[in-house]
């Protein structure tokens, strides 16, 4: 396959529409008090275990904005053999790692993932975990199924389509 977009969600009308709308949803979860970095580590994981370029180039990226370390975003696909995540950080990880292998696990979230997250998370912080992990497996499936390629994503290209 070449370097293009098999289809651009932004030139079909009822795409874009869509595509505004669903970019929106995300305002959500950025407004809430869960760390825009704890964000990204969770959209890049579920990123790479769904094989979306364009969206791991797209968390890397937003990450390091953050102020995430490049040894951290190195790290995330192995973080069960890392150090430099917090108990909190490991919790988020396999939330968004189970959430995203929902088929693979044959039941879901695992009760002891969930007893982690609830451990270092209150209800609000719960519910932006669960939806930004459903929200980023959305956006995989959009950009895996229309060929969206990774390598150009610029910081903060989609803000102007949220709201």
């Amino acid at each position: 396959m070449g370097n293009e977009a098999r289809f651009d969600l932004f030139e079909n009308d009822l795409a874009a529409r869509f595509a505004k709308r669903f970019a929106g949803t995300a305002l959500v979860i950025q407004q809430s008090s869960l760390p825009k970095s704890l964000q990204e580590l969770v959209s890049l994981r579920a990123s790479q275990v769904n094989g979306c370029g364009h969206c791991v180039d797209m968390h890397v990226k937003e990450a390091a904005a953050a102020g995430e370390s490049a040894v951290r975003l190195g790290l995330v696909a192995t973080w069960r053999e890392s150090t430099v995540f917090t108990d909190a950080e490991r919790a988020a990880l396999a939330l968004a790692e189970e959430g995203t292998r929902l088929a693979d696990a044959h039941r879901g979230v695992s009760d002891e993932t969930w007893s982690q997250v609830r451990e270092h998370f209150d209800d609000d912080l719960t519910a932006a975990l669960v939806c930004q992990v459903a929200l980023i497996n959305a956006a995989n499936r959009l950009a895996v199924i229309t060929g969206q390629k990774g390598g150009s994503y610029e910081v903060g290209a989609f803000a102007g389509f949220r709201g």
